[in-house]
């Protein structure tokens, strides 16, 4: 995930340049300035806007490579639980699925630890987990909604801020100084379409990523209710496959009325 960072801050860059036509509209053919002058141009509020940037290149990317198959259900993973499961050997099943983190081998490790409390147990144990992966990744989606609804909002307040400015440079000057007032102008310009430009991908990665993840979350079901269709419950019943460590002693009420009993025996 390091990588996908560093391509999302490269890619955020590129973003960049696409806010500032609004500016580059306003300059005369021998006027030129660079791109961070033009950006600077753009107010206080591209300093908020260019982290919304690099979050919704950061953002998409990163869901991109989670909702994958490769990584929902890899491929190492499905063929590791089928072999045991045909073997019967749900213990090294278990062990396996925990000794390789996924999404699919949390999900068949959560229906191992409950194979032993019958069926019901076990689908309820594997619907809780693909809850909480589905949970998970729709939190990272809906922040790319969260960033289309809040860039608008933050070129808007750029935009008033302008044209404050441009107000303040009227009282001031008058309408005979018409650079201070070109320079507020093309600083509304900036900051209304920057806030537009990361709003719409970030609108267009959440509704696609939304449903991408949607199909994932489909396929990594089918693939658990299939491991366990048709399962032995009856002979795996009290059977403690995950052997891990339990916490949850008897009441201590019932130790208490236990312990005079066996010192009158």
């Amino acid at each position: 995930m390091k990588n996908a960072a560093k391509f999302a801050a490269y890619a955020a860059l590129m973003l960049l340049p696409m806010v500032a036509f609004g500016a580059d509209a306003q300059q005369s053919a021998e006027v030129k300035k660079t791109f961070i002058q033009v950006l600077k141009e753009g107010g206080w509020c591209m300093y908020p806007i260019g982290a919304f940037s690099v979050g919704t290149v950061w953002l998409i990317i990163d869901l991109w490579l989670r909702t994958n198959a490769k990584n929902m259900i890899p491929d190492a993973d499905v063929n590791a639980a089928k072999q045991a499961f045909m073997a019967g050997d749900y213990v090294t099943a278990y062990q396996a699925m925990k000794a390789a983190p996924s999404p699919f081998s949390n999900v068949i490790q959560a229906g191992l630890s409950s194979v032993g409390h019958g069926k019901d147990a076990t689908e309820e144990a594997l619907q809780a987990e693909v809850d909480k992966v589905n949970s998970t990744l729709q939190t990272r989606v809906n922040y790319l909604s969260v960033i289309g609804v809040c860039s608008p909002m933050v070129g808007l307040l750029g935009t008033v801020s302008g044209m404050r400015g441009a107000f303040a440079s009227l009282g001031s000057s008058g309408i005979g100084d018409t650079s201070k007032l070109a320079g507020h102008i093309g600083e509304v310009l900036i900051a209304t379409a920057s806030g537009l430009f990361i709003a719409i991908p970030a609108f267009m990665g959440f509704y696609f990523l939304r449903n991408k993840l949607q199909t994932a979350i489909h396929h990594l079901e089918t693939e658990a209710a299939a491991l366990f269709r048709n399962a032995p419950y009856d002979y795996l019943r009290d059977a403690d496959v995950g052997q891990e460590e339990t916490f949850a002693a008897m009441p201590l009420w019932l130790q208490t009325e236990q312990a005079p009993e066996q010192e009158s025996v």
